[in-house]
């Protein structure tokens, strides 16, 4: 039975996935792989990345996973791999030229494939999938066609949380799945609307945002975080940066999601962007006030504060961490930790 290109389909939990991070293993274009790494519930048989094959993910990424780096395709093949995901992240999100003999190739094996890039695949090589239950799940494809927005979750009574930062790659989906998975630890009613491909891979839903039409954009945001209404908790996954020049999108995660709080996620190291590089970041308290002042917009929406702020620590050692926590919670007033190196108890409480 041949694929049906009709039908949605996004990963089950008995999928067993080979992660494809050729080259991209230790760089920033692996964001997609590490995020899978880190909170795929789904069994990773296997990192393809020929460069560090026979080394550990832990040694490579500090991930600590235990599923073995492998060389090829047939290598991830022989672990029983079903589901191929793409997790490189290139620049422009467009497929390249040396990917194509691996994806029919990986197609032609019977595996389904997870992609998601700009670049769509399911028109493709539609074609390719001639096995019983294989498909291609073009991540960033929207599924709904939402109505403008109307401030409709400013009425809910809930706290609505958004991740904002101070560049692109500052850590705001893993700062709120780590929140997510805290507050769930708490019994805590809580949701978590995705933004961007990883998340919606990892949850099997949300908005791809980048991919909706500017708009449309206030409304898929609005749409998907109606769908939590009744959640004490509303985590929003953010995207971009308003520090950015080349992003737009934290203007619609604000109005479509009409916060209660704010965390503020930023790379302890960075004092510009990280591109482009001319570009400083501001004084964090400065930013902070900007952020709220943009969200109420004098008090016309709800007047959400930064209840903490979230490092990503990760090229410093021990000391430069407490250090650079303690001198930011001073300079701010604000909550701030490291969610991956230290928990995320301090931001919840603070929540």
């Amino acid at each position: 039975m041949g694929h049906n290109s009709k039908k949605k389909q996004m990963l089950q939990q008995s999928d067993k996935i080979a992660l494809y991070m050729q080259g991209h293993l230790n760089s920033d274009y692996g964001k997609m792989g590490f995020g899978v790494l880190r909170y795929a519930t789904n069994d990773i048989v296997a990192v393809v990345d020929s460069e560090f094959s026979g080394q550990s993910v832990q040694s490579v990424t500090g991930i600590q996973h235990t599923a073995p780096i492998v060389s090829s395709l047939e290598e991830a093949l022989k672990y029983g791999a079903n589901v191929l995901i793409l997790g490189i992240a290139p620049s422009g999100g467009r497929i390249p030229n040396d990917w194509i003999a691996l994806i029919e190739k990986a197609l032609q094996a019977g595996m389904s494939i997870v992609n998601g890039l700009h670049d769509l695949l399911e028109d493709r090589f539609r074609a390719h999938c001639t096995f019983e239950d294989q498909w291609i799940w073009d991540v960033r494809v929207p599924q709904t066609s939402p109505p403008i927005a109307t401030a409709q979750a400013a009425h809910l009574t809930n706290k609505r949380i958004l991740f904002v930062g101070t560049d692109m790659a500052a850590g705001k989906m893993t700062a709120g799945l780590e929140l997510y998975s805290w507050a769930q630890k708490q019994n805590i009613n809580t949701g978590f609307v995705a933004t961007g491909q990883i998340g919606i891979t990892l949850t099997g839903k949300g908005i791809p945002l980048d991919a909706f039409k500017v708009d449309l954009a206030c409304g898929a945001v609005e749409e998907a975080v109606l769908t939590h209404k009744d959640k004490d908790w509303i985590l929003i996954e953010g995207q971009g940066s308003l520090l950015h020049p080349g992003s737009t999108a934290t203007l619609p995660l604000m109005r479509g999601s009409c916060p209660t709080h704010m965390i503020l996620c930023h790379r302890a190291e960075k004092t510009h962007l990280k591109f482009p590089e001319h570009i400083a970041i501001p004084s964090l308290k400065q930013f902070i006030h900007l952020n709220e002042q943009l969200v109420s917009v004098c008090g016309t929406y709800p007047n959400a504060k930064v209840a903490g702020i979230a490092l990503n620590t990760s090229t410093l050692n021990e000391e430069e961490a407490q250090k650079v926590i303690e001198k930011i919670e001073s300079e701010t007033g604000c909550p701030t930790t490291d969610v991956v190196r230290y928990g995320c108890d301090k931001l919840g409480q603070a929540l």
